[in-house]
C-alpha cells in the first residue's frame, strides 16, 4: 500500500486528558483550545449533573462560554447516568465535532468511562427507576449488610467481590438480577466485547511524580470549595497550581460547598442514597449538615475522601500502558500538554 494510500485512511486523532483529581485537567484543555479550533467532551462523572458545581469543579461560566463543552449539566441529580451511556453519547459527539472539523478532547477523570469507551462493556440491562426505589426502600428497612446477605445467596460470586457496604454495587447487582433472571457474574462471563473505534485516542496522563504535592493541591482546592463561589474556584486553579487568592471572585460567597449542598437537600427529592449525592465532597457535606460531625471533621473528611479518589484513579491510569505520563506537578503543565498535541497533529 503506497504512503499517499496510508495517509488516506488514517482515523481521526482524539485526544484524552486524563489524570487525578486537581491535576490540572481543565487549565491544559484550556490551554489546547487558545491555539487550536477543538471541543470539549467532559468525561466525569459528577459534571452531569446541574446544581452540583462547586464540589465538581464544573469549569466557570467564562469558560463554559470560550470553548463548547458537552456532557455537563444534562441529568439531574435524582437520575443515574451509567458508563454505556455515556459511550453511546461520546461517540456521537464524536461524529458531530469532527463534521465540525474540531479536535474532540475528552477531559476528566471517571476511568471507567474511559475504558467503556476504549474497551467496550458488558452488556448488562438498563437500570429501572421502580425497581431502583423498591430496593432502596427494602436497603432503608434491612441495612446495606442485610442486602449484601441477600446477595451472597442468589449470587456468592459477585457477592464475594464486593464489600458488605456497597451500597450502589450490590443493589445494581440485585437489580440485575431482577430484570435478566440471570446473575452478574454469568453475564460477565459471556457478555464480552471490544468494539473498533472510529478514532485513533492520544492518551495523555496528568500524573505527579511526587504524590505528597497532589495532595497539597487536594487540600487547598477543598478549602477553596468550602470558601468560594464556583466561578472563582476554576479560575484560581492554574497550570497545575492553586492560588491563594482565587481570582476576582474569590470569598463572595462563604461556605460555596455547603452552600450548595444545603440548597440540593432543600428540595426535598434528594438522599444519599444516590449516585448524586455519593460524590466526594456531597456525601461529607450532606452528614456535616445533619449535624454527624462539625465542620473541621468535614474538611478532613472530604480532604481524605478526595485524596482516596485520586488514588484510584492513578490505579486505573496505571494499567492503561498507551498512555503518555505528563508530570502534574511540574513546570508550564499546560504549555507541555498542548506541544504534545500540537506534535501528534503534525505527523
Amino acid at each position: 500500500m503506497s504512503s499517499t494510500s496510508a495517509s488516506s485512511e488514517r482515523k481521526p486523532l482524539v485526544v484524552a486528558i486524563m489524570g487525578p483529581t486537581a491535576s490540572g485537567k481543565t487549565a491544559s484543555a484550556l490551554e489546547i483550545a487558545r491555539h487550536i479550533p477543538v471541543e470539549i467532551i467532559s468525561v466525569d462523572s459528577a459534571m452531569v449533573y446541574r446544581g452540583m458545581d462547586i464540589g465538581t469543579a464544573k469549569p466557570n461560566s467564562e469558560e463554559l462560554a470560550a470553548v463548547p463543552h458537552h456532557l455537563i449539566n444534562i441529568k439531574e441529580p435524582t437520575q443515574s447516568y451509567w458508563a454505556m451511556q455515556f459511550r453511546d453519547d461520546a461517540l456521537r459527539l464524536f461524529a458531530d465535532i469532527h463534521a465540525r472539523g474540531k479536535l474532540v478532547l475528552m477531559v476528566g477523570g471517571t476511568m471507567l468511562y474511559f475504558k467503556a469507551l476504549r474497551n467496550g462493556l458488558d452488556e448488562l440491562p438498563q437500570a429501572d427507576p421502580a425497581l431502583r426505589a423498591r430496593l432502596d426502600a427494602e436497603a432503608a428497612r434491612i441495612g446495606v449488610p442485610g442486602m449484601h446477605a441477600k446477595l451472597s445467596q442468589l449470587d456468592p460470586i459477585t457477592a464475594g467481590r464486593l464489600k458488605s457496604n456497597d451500597r450502589q454495587r450490590i443493589q445494581r447487582a440485585l437489580e440485575i438480577i431482577e430484570l435478566s433472571g440471570r446473575t452478574m457474574s454469568s453475564l460477565l462471563l459471556t457478555n464480552r466485547s471490544t468494539p473498533e473505534l472510529p478514532f485513533d485516542i492520544l492518551s495523555l496522563a496528568l500524573e505527579p511524580s511526587d504524590r505528597s504535592v497532589l495532595h497539597q493541591y487536594i487540600a487547598q482546592r477543598f478549602d477553596l470549595m468550602l470558601d468560594q463561589q464556583h466561578d472563582g474556584l476554576t479560575a484560581a486553579f492554574t497550570n497545575g497550581e492553586l492560588t491563594k487568592d482565587g481570582g476576582a471572585n474569590s470569598g463572595a460567597i462563604k461556605g460555596g460547598l455547603i452552600q450548595e449542598v444545603a440548597a440540593l437537600r432543600a428540595r426535598g427529592d434528594l438522599h444519599l442514597g444516590l449516585p448524586s449525592m455519593r460524590c466526594v465532597g456531597y456525601r461529607q457535606t450532606w452528614k456535616y449538615l445533619n449535624g454527624e460531625y462539625g465542620y473541621q471533621e468535614l474538611r478532613e473528611k472530604g480532604i481524605a475522601a478526595t485524596r482516596q479518589l485520586a488514588k484510584r484513579q492513578l490505579t486505573w491510569l496505571r494499567s492503561m500502558p498507551e498512555r503518555i505520563v505528563i508530570d502534574c506537578i511540574g513546570n508550564h503543565v499546560a504549555k507541555t500538554v498542548l506541544e504534545t498535541v500540537s506534535n501528534a497533529l503534525k505527523r
